[in-house]
């Protein structure tokens, strides 16, 4: 049976933030994530996610400076020393929220027609995230890295499955996996029940949303009860984030879950 965690970035955005764990968890959900906490004290998020009762699951490292059009610093030559301060804060959230895994965004391509400047930003991709896969496993934290569409986010380093797999086969570390996100996965490649089928086993964690507008799961082009049913056939335990964008009140947009309870 899937397991789902409410992604508190873009659902119940309704309410204020630190509001949202009680209202997710009065929903029924049993686990959380969001995509950046560090707009609040570690002990605000901390407190507000006991008093709630759900498990935080993921969140990501700072990703840059995001008004500036950072999408990550992972990938990004010259500000090596930058991204391990941001996995040093993400590991204190981490270590007050319990939570075990923590997705390193890569951050945007340089030109594509330069394959100097790619093999270098590659490289720096891989060292980076060998340093952090190791860091973190100290901490007993899984490290993500993840595919991310380029209509969303144009120019983003990181796009397919095939190319996420490759890198973390390159890195070596047993802690780094791949988020597979299936509403990036049929943007940019379709195919999904099959990428599913050769990619689960280096799978750490699974997101999803209607394709092609990021709304609930029942809506779209995907047939989320064939890949839900596909999911538990080749026995996937981990959690399954709803990061998808609510078309009105969360609460109002909960039907398509209530067969996965």
């Amino acid at each position: 049976m899937p397991r789902f965690a409410a992604n508190l970035s873009l659902m119940y955005t309704e309410l204020p933030f630190l509001r949202r764990f009680e209202a997710a968890a009065a929903d029924g959900f049993r686990a959380a994530e969001f995509l950046f906490p560090y707009e609040f004290a570690e002990a605000e998020v901390a407190g507000a996610l006991r008093a709630s009762g759900l498990r935080q699951v993921l969140f990501n490292a700072p990703p840059g400076d995001m008004a500036a059009g950072d999408r990550g610093t992972c990938g990004v030559p010259g500000r090596e020393d930058e991204f391990r301060a941001g996995v040093e804060r993400a590991i204190g959230y981490a270590a007050a929220l319990g939570c075990p895994r923590l997705h390193l965004m890569a951050g945007l391509a340089g030109d594509a027609g330069d394959p100097t400047q790619r093999a270098r930003q590659r490289a720096t991709y891989v060292a980076n995230l060998r340093w952090a896969a190791r860091r973190l496993a100290r901490e007993g934290i899984t490290a993500l890295i993840e595919p991310i569409n380029t209509r969303d986010v144009p120019g983003y380093l990181l796009n397919t499955q095939a190319d996420a797999h490759a890198i973390v086969a390159e890195v070596g570390e047993p802690n780094l996996k791949v988020q597979m996100d299936l509403y990036h996965c049929q943007i940019v490649e379709g195919d999904v029940a099959t990428k599913i089928r050769r990619y689960l086993a280096g799978v750490g964690h699974m997101q999803i949303a209607g394709v092609p507008e990021r709304h609930e799961p029942d809506t779209g082009e995907l047939n989320y009860a064939y890949l839900f049913a596909l999911i538990d056939e080749l026995g996937y335990e981990g959690w399954i984030g709803c990061e998808y964008r609510p078309r009105g009140a969360t609460r109002d947009g909960l039907g398509w879950i209530e067969r996965w309870r």
